[in-house]
């Protein structure tokens, strides 16, 4: 019995060391800054918008670089209205999008499978006519060639079938009428969360970012001047 309870003892122990290690690390590495790359031109507007815990990446619907109608299909949303000027992508975990519409909802296998990379993930997209710049949504402007890094980078993080089309969820767990699901490609874990994807999103095309994250809090604070 004694043998038992040490060993439990040493695994509480252990996981409760590796949980404030997490913590800290993750604190300390969102608050050191990567700075913005030098940039011939700010050509294109792109935000950063959270709802207080999951950062999104918002773009124009189209431009010179790219029209993502054409892939995120404005006939998938509830509304299917056209008239859109902006639309906001999220990486996540599938489960926790389309199993998960509230905290309350959330069941400890769905938690489970997040964390340790046993599920599979899923792109959140959203359509919006317009945006206000506020402490949760903050405007930056980016290089031509910068957003098409951004682009790429986004790009690759849908799932697509044989044509080359990005895979349409067909879910009743919309959170809008101007929302839509669609398949994505890794998975969720520990140390790669939704905020991670974002802030990779930033680094990939050159901005003001963290070294590493799994919050939001540290992405918005390189942006609250």
């Amino acid at each position: 019995m004694k043998t038992i309870l040490k060993l439990a003892a040493r695994i509480i122990s252990g996981f409760l060391l590796f949980i404030t290690a997490y913590l800290l690390a993750a604190y300390i590495l969102s608050r050191i800054t990567i700075a913005e790359e030098a940039a011939a031109a700010r050509d294109i507007a792109i935000y950063i918008k959270t709802n207080g815990v999951h950062t999104d990446i918002v773009v124009p619907v189209k431009s010179e670089v790219t029209d993502w109608s054409t892939q995120i299909l404005f006939g998938n949303t509830v509304s299917k209205d056209s008239n859109y000027r902006y639309v906001a992508m999220g990486w996540g975990d599938k489960g926790f999008y389309l199993e998960t519409p509230t905290w309350d909802d959330l069941t400890f296998s769905t938690a489970f499978k997040a964390a340790f990379a046993l599920s599979t993930s899923a792109m959140h997209t959203t359509f919006y006519k317009t945006l206000k710049e506020d402490a949760s949504c903050k405007k930056i402007m980016i290089s031509k060639g910068q957003y098409e890094r951004l682009v790429d980078y986004m790009r690759e993080s849908f799932d697509k079938n044989p044509q080359g089309n990005f895979i349409y969820i067909n879910t009743n767990a919309n959170y809008g009428s101007t929302d839509a699901f669609y398949e994505g490609t890794g998975s969720y874990h520990l140390f790669k969360t939704c905020n991670t994807w974002a802030n990779d999103a930033l680094k990939a095309s050159g901005q003001r970012c963290c070294v590493w994250t799994i919050f939001d809090t540290g992405i918005f604070l390189k942006y609250t001047h």
